[in-house]
């Protein structure tokens, strides 16, 4: 755990320059507005260890797959979310020398992400190399968040001692690659550079793909109040820059003030392109730099009262908390279903940057709590969109006729893990889907979604499950084979209990889903989906038939095998041994009872109303300490359980992890970039875990408590068209209702809440 992080309220402060963790800074303050976003590198050039990163949601490559022996049924490609050009590329040079912080003496230094105005900043105070030439540098760097195909940089370096000449070098760089590209190759190409009076333009193409990205680059260069003009055009490979130069004396001040239109062929028509660009970028100049920072920060203002979360009493716990807002927040703004929500957000390129099964599992109720109802739609909409891609992989595994078997990592529908024993075998993917649809039902309260669109994906991923279970003699049950649950440190293992206990539950819910539709509508399906009663016997035989370990004390065995296993808490493990994803071998791993993250309560959090609370506190006691949380999706479902079973202790260090894992670097890889999805997991963590809130009976209910460590906590979520805000200290919550009337229920009594009202309720 590497603490080098300023706690604070509402920034994220880097408050001393240290080579060592650079790129952990770069991944902590990355910034970005659902459209594109970046690391948050240095603009000037900079030599030291770090990773380069500018993302724009949408635009992928599809790398050749990278495997030592090819199997039947792999796919051909790893999607790659890509490393774009770079806006920001500046270079300045002072008497000759090029300003970088791993030459130059660093004198003092901030790096600060200010959550709450989403703006990146840098102050850094440094001395040129054997000269007494001092230079003073401060920045501003936004990703608009109405404007969405906007960035803006501001940029000033003030000479605070010694004279110099100062060269400005500020443009776009096209040259740039993927930090995993598999066979080190730039997904770019077909580079073409305009320019005309004071604008700058660069557009390429993605290899394969074809997607056509698009710069254009205004910029005011002012020595105090005069503006310079250029004095001349650079327009090299793959990259073109405006030029400057000044001589300073001490005390003068130069800065550059850089408009960037990002526009794309994926938002954008082709033919179009280099006019947008120009037209976007002439208005947005007219607008000017205050004013178009000041329309930024108004909307964040608006974000953060729809979504935030405030903490009385623990500043750690507080940054946290709104660290892991803010990120989700700029990651994913949910008004477009062909995007995601990618595990690294704009924030580095590991894991492909595509979408995982954490989106329903994990971010669909904080969007579905703290945006407008088409956000979480569109989550949905975005399988629905892929069900064809979905039922075509089902058939290159050998089940076809309707089945599918939606993708562990995707950005276009098709498969493309490239690891066997998720790829093939990680198949509880499709049962969160599933859940995300029922989620979304009960939480609004429609089921319109459900009759519409969702009860096609229920029926496709029904049809895999009784396709990919069979039935076993010596059991007289139905088993399923060659599986790798949540726990990624097992594969290949025979009837994982959560597995087996998500198909069961999908096969239940495709059923009655069916059943309480409307006779006409539900007759349309049958002749659209070629449904029979035949097939829904043989959905209620398997379901009610299928193989559940579970040994003579009660515990649910996670697969079967696994009480052979050596049983030991997971506090044996030496330190330096820790994370064992980097220090064991893989084969040690697997022969070892340590698992990765949440697997059996993970299906106890799920259907928590399936369990009683002395179940789920047996099983929870049993395998939380052999769990090493070495996914960052594990604490999150520990702290709602610990909650859940009153262990109020473990759920506040489960939530300390989640909400700080990227901050404290649990898992020593920060520097590849931030865990997005499981953000989610740590709004979870207060609002169903410390004020355990549920949807029972069309009806929400709390059961809250405050941390020690607290004073108080609040929160908004928007539910049914109200708007509600949820205050909790060690005594009582108050809730305030601002819509029409609602009843909810706190610890198992009932409570109206008038329109525009409040109640406030002690608890125990």
């Amino acid at each position: 755990m590497k603490s080098f992080i300023k706690h604070h309220p509402w920034k994220i402060i880097e408050y001393r320059y240290d080579e060592g963790t650079q790129q952990i800074a770069e991944s902590l303050c990355s910034i970005g507005n659902g459209r594109h976003g970046q690391r948050a590198n240095y603009a000037e050039n900079y030599t030291g260890p770090t990773l380069q990163g500018t993302y724009i949601a949408g635009i992928y490559y599809p790398d050749k797959t990278r495997v030592g022996w090819w199997k039947n049924g792999y796919p051909e490609y790893f999607a790659k979310v890509l490393n774009a050009p770079d806006w920001c590329d500046l270079h300045i040079k002072i008497n000759g020398i090029e300003l970088d912080l791993n030459t130059w003496k660093i004198l003092e230094y901030r790096r600060i992400l200010d959550m709450e105005k989403g703006l990146l900043l840098f102050s850094y105070r440094v001395q040129m190399p054997q000269s007494n030439v001092i230079l003073l540098v401060e920045s501003t760097r936004l990703c608009h968040y109405q404007e969405k195909d906007l960035a803006l940089l501001r940029y000033e370096v003030t000479l605070e001692a010694g004279i110099g000449a100062i060269e400005i070098q500020s443009g776009i760089d096209g040259d740039v690659m993927n930090a995993d590209a598999n066979y080190d190759e730039q997904f770019w190409h077909q580079y073409e550079t305009r320019e005309n009076s004071d604008m700058i333009q660069l557009r390429c193409e993605t290899r394969r793909t074809g997607f056509v990205v698009q710069y254009s680059v205004l910029q005011n260069c002012f020595l105090s109040d005069t503006r310079l003009q250029p004095i001349d055009v650079r327009n090299g490979d793959k990259k073109i820059r405006h030029f400057w130069s000044c001589g300073l004396s001490e005390g003068d001040s130069i800065r550059l003030d850089k408009f960037t239109g990002i526009h794309t062929s994926f938002y954008h028509d082709v033919g179009n392109l280099w006019q947008t660009g120009r037209h976007d970028l002439e208005d947005w100049m007219m607008v000017g730099f205050n004013d178009l920072m000041e329309s930024h920060t108004s909307c964040w203002q608006r974000k953060w009262q729809q979504s935030d979360i405030v903490i009385e009493g623990d500043i750690a716990a507080q940054q946290g908390i709104r660290f892991n807002i803010f990120q989700l927040n700029q990651t994913y703004t949910g008004t477009d279903p062909r995007l995601n929500i990618g595990p690294k957000g704009f924030t580095g390129e590991k894991y492909g940057g595509s979408t995982y099964w954490d989106t329903e599992a994990y971010c669909l109720p904080f969007y579905l709590s703290t945006a407008d109802e088409e956000v979480a739609r569109n989550l949905l909409e975005y399988r629905y969109r892929h069900l064809d891609k979905a039922i075509e992989n089902a058939g290159k595994l050998g089940i076809e006729n309707g089945a599918a078997l939606y993708p562990m990592v995707t950005i276009n529908g098709e498969e493309c893990h490239n690891e066997w024993e998720i790829t093939f075998e990680e198949i509880h993917r499709n049962g969160a889907i599933a859940y995300a649809i029922y989620r979304e039902m009960v939480y609004t309260g429609r089921r319109d979604y459900l009759d519409q669109k969702g009860i096609e994906v229920l029926v496709a991923i029904a049809r895999f499950w009784v396709r990919r279970v069979h039935f076993s003699v010596p059991k007289q049950c139905y088993v399923m084979h060659g599986v790798t649950g949540p726990n990624e440190y097992e594969n290949n293992v025979n009837n994982n209990w959560y597995t087996n206990y998500i198909a069961r539950w999908c096969l239940q819910f495709a059923s009655d889903s069916l059943a309480t539709m409307d006779e006409k509508v539900r007759m349309e399906w049958y002749v659209k989906l070629k449904l029979s009663e035949r097939e829904l016997d043989q959905w209620k035989r398997v379901g009610d038939n299928l193989f559940l370990p579970k040994d003579e004390s009660g515990i649910f065995i996670q697969q079967e095998g696994f009480m052979d296993k050596e049983l030991q808490p997971a506090s044996q493990i030496p330190r330096e041994e820790r994370p064992i994803n980097q220090h064991w071998s893989w084969d040690r791993i697997l022969r070892s009872c340590y698992i990765k993250q949440a697997d059996v309560l993970q299906g106890l959090y799920f259907f928590e109303s399936d369990f009683s609370t002395e179940v789920i506190a047996q099983n929870f006691r049993f395998y939380e300490p052999m769990t090493v949380h070495e996914s960052s999706l594990s604490p999150c479902v520990h702290a709602i359980l610990a909650a859940k079973i009153g262990d109020f202790e473990k759920a506040y260090e489960m939530y300390l992890r989640t909400a700080r894992l990227d901050l404290d670097d649990y898992n020593n890889d920060t520097e590849d970039g931030c865990h997005i999805t499981s953000m989610a997991g740590t709004w979870m963590s207060i609002v169903e875990g410390f004020a355990g809130m549920r949807i029972k009976n069309d009806q929400l209910t709390f059961h809250p408590f405050c941390p020690d460590q607290w004073k108080s906590y609040k929160f908004h979520i928007q539910f049914r068209k109200r708007i509600l805000e949820i205050s909790v200290d060690p005594a009582k919550l108050e809730v305030s209702n601002h819509g029409s009337e609602i009843s909810i229920q706190v610890d198992d009594t009932n409570h109206k809440i008038p329109s525009n009202s409040s109640i406030t309720v002690q608890y125990h």
